[in-house]
């Protein structure tokens, strides 16, 4: 079984949701936390704070640097994650499709196969 990151994006400036569409976000992806925990797939999920919250971390030279907010200048970041593990990228897409329908815009990558090991 091959692992994926289904990452959830949001767009910088785009709509606040009210507290009822929130709510109906959260239940829906606790049913597909559920889901992906009976089918096996499930492996880890999370939601993120805001950008701003970040710290970035570097390393040259041997000293350490780090600085507030997120790392790169964007208008886009990741609001959450899932890791799953199915058995081919269509099985991944599949979720992936019913998270998107849940909470918005969701990325699939593969995990490299070093990290499979």
């Amino acid at each position: 079984m091959k692992q994926y990151l289904l990452s959830v994006h949001i767009v910088e400036g785009a709509p606040t949701p009210t507290d009822e569409e929130t709510q109906i976000v959260l239940r829906e992806t606790g049913r597909i936390n559920d889901d992906m925990q009976a089918a096996g797939a499930w492996v880890f999920a999370g939601g993120l704070t805001s950008p701003d919250s970040a710290t970035v971390v570097r390393v040259e030279n041997g000293a350490t640097s780090m600085s507030d907010g997120p790392f790169a200048e964007t208008k886009e970041h990741i609001a959450g994650f899932w890791v799953i593990k199915c058995a081919d990228l269509d099985q991944a897409l599949a979720w992936a499709e019913r998270c998107a329908a849940a909470c918005g815009t969701v990325e699939v990558r593969p995990f490299d196969d070093l990290s499979q090991a």
